[in-house]
Order: structure tokens, then C-alpha cells, then sequence
């Protein structure tokens, strides 16, 4: 990243912790504020990161930075027959837990904590990776893209579905605005956290976007990767094939 972004600027912890910190906080109203301030689109977009995995015939799949779930549960229900769901929050993890349960897919589903930079499983694990929403999180992006990259099989994917800027007018004004007024507002109303929905727009800005992060993504060993923007700029899939 262009700079260090963490939820407590005044805090003394690292952002792992600090991350840790705001997602327990957060996590009984985020499904709620997730489908609110994406107006619904985010379930779009993961279902073209579930259409990509499968796309590569993919059996054992890791979601990391899984949070409430909703990827896991998708890749579940569309046949994929291994699903592993890690985050760091606890809180998040409960209520993913508790959603995999209703869809009665604990047999598919395994979810886990875990840290992305330290992952819990054996090289070339994997065929295949995905992350949503969870890759401007990593304290340390580099380690975190290589650790991702030492589990996956030879040949497998990783699939990236981050928020970024749009950078056409009007639509990067728009979203400008929407993100410096609008998501923290609406955050402070429902969130039990009032820095959280300051810190996640101002994460995804400080994020390398595009082109950018598609270069670390081959720095770090990826063959090739493909940028797919979605809805006007305001996130982006990126494909990479180890």
C-alpha cells in the first residue's frame, strides 16, 4: 500500500490486532451494511469470483479473510466439494459458522481462524484461492500474496475481488463523495464501531489498485493475472494463475 491505513489511529496495536478489534466489533450488522452500501451488487460480484473458480475445475478451495461467509456458502451450493473459510475475527467467524449451519453444509465447509501471513496448511494444498474484500486488510500484502502462493497447487488459481477507484467523470467524483460522506454515516447509524466505516473507505483509496496490485501479484510469483473492473471502477476481480 501507499501507506499504512489502520482503523485506531491512536492505538498502540498493529493493524492485525486493530483489524481484529473492529471486525468483532462490527460483525452482527455487517451482512446488513454490506448488502446496504453495495446496494446489493456486492452478490454479484462474488458470484463471478464463485463462476471463475469453477471455471478451473477446482475441488479443495481456501477463503481467506472469509468473514460472515457468504463466498464460502455460494462456492458450497454451486458443488465445489471442499470449501475452507479463515479469518482472523472471531466474531466473524461465529456468525459464518452459525449461516453454514442453517445452509446445512458443515459437511462441505470447514471455516477456521487463522492469519493470512501465517497460513495453517501445507504447500501446494490448494487448487484453489480466493479473497473478497480482505486483501487491503493484510498488515504485510507481500507476505500475505506469497503465503497465498505457497499453498496453492501449481496451476491453481487465486481470486481477488477488492473494492477500487473509479477513475472516469463523473463516477470518481461520485464515488469520492459517496465514500468520504455517505458509508461513514450511514456506518455510525447501524455500526457498533464508528471508526470502522471510516477506516474501510479509507483502506480501499490508500489500496494499489489495478495495474498496481497486478504487478505485486506477479512480483510474487504469479504467472499471469487478468483484471476484470466491475460496475464502473468501484471494485475489481483480478484472476491469477500460479
Amino acid at each position: 500500500m501507499s501507506k499504512n491505513v489502520t482503523p485506531y489511529k491512536g492505538s498502540e496495536l498493529g493493524k492485525k490486532q486493530q483489524v481484529t478489534e473492529m471486525f468483532d466489533k462490527v460483525s452482527s450488522n455487517y451482512d446488513f451494511l454490506n448488502r446496504v452500501l453495495t446496494f446489493g451488487i456486492d452478490v454479484s460480484w462474488r458470484k463471478k469470483v464463485v463462476a471463475l473458480v469453477q471455471s478451473g475445475n477446482a475441488k479443495k478451495v481456501l477463503d481467506i479473510a472469509t468473514g460472515t461467509g457468504d463466498l464460502v456458502i455460494m462456492m458450497a451450493q454451486k458443488g465445489i466439494e471442499e470449501v475452507v473459510g479463515l479469518d482472523i475475527s472471531p466474531g466473524m467467524l461465529d456468525i459464518g459458522k452459525q449461516k453454514v449451519k442453517d445452509e446445512g453444509l458443515e459437511g462441505t465447509i470447514d471455516m477456521v481462524i487463522g492469519d493470512s501471513e501465517n497460513l495453517p496448511f501445507k504447500d501446494e494444498t490448494f487448487d484453489a484461492i480466493t479473497v473478497a474484500f480482505g486483501v487491503r486488510n493484510f498488515e504485510n500484502l507481500e507476505l500475505g500474496l506469497k503465503e497465498i502462493h505457497r499453498v496453492l497447487k501449481p496451476g491453481g488459481s487465486f481470486t481477488v475481488l477488492e473494492t477500487s477507484q473509479p477513475t472516469k467523470f463523473p463516477v470518481k467524483q461520485g464515488f469520492k463523495f459517496y465514500s468520504k460522506y455517505i458509508i461513514p454515516s450511514v456506518g455510525k447509524l447501524f455500526s457498533k464501531d464508528k471508526n470502522a466505516y471510516n477506516y474501510l473507505p479509507e483502506s480501499a483509496a490508500a489500496f494499489p489498485f489495478g495495474e498496481k496490485f497486478n504487478n505485486i501479484l506477479l512480483k510474487t510469483g504469479f504467472n499471469s493475472s487478468k483484471i476484470y473492473p466491475q460496475t464502473l471502477g468501484v471494485a475489481t476481480i483480478y484472476h491469477a494463475i500460479k
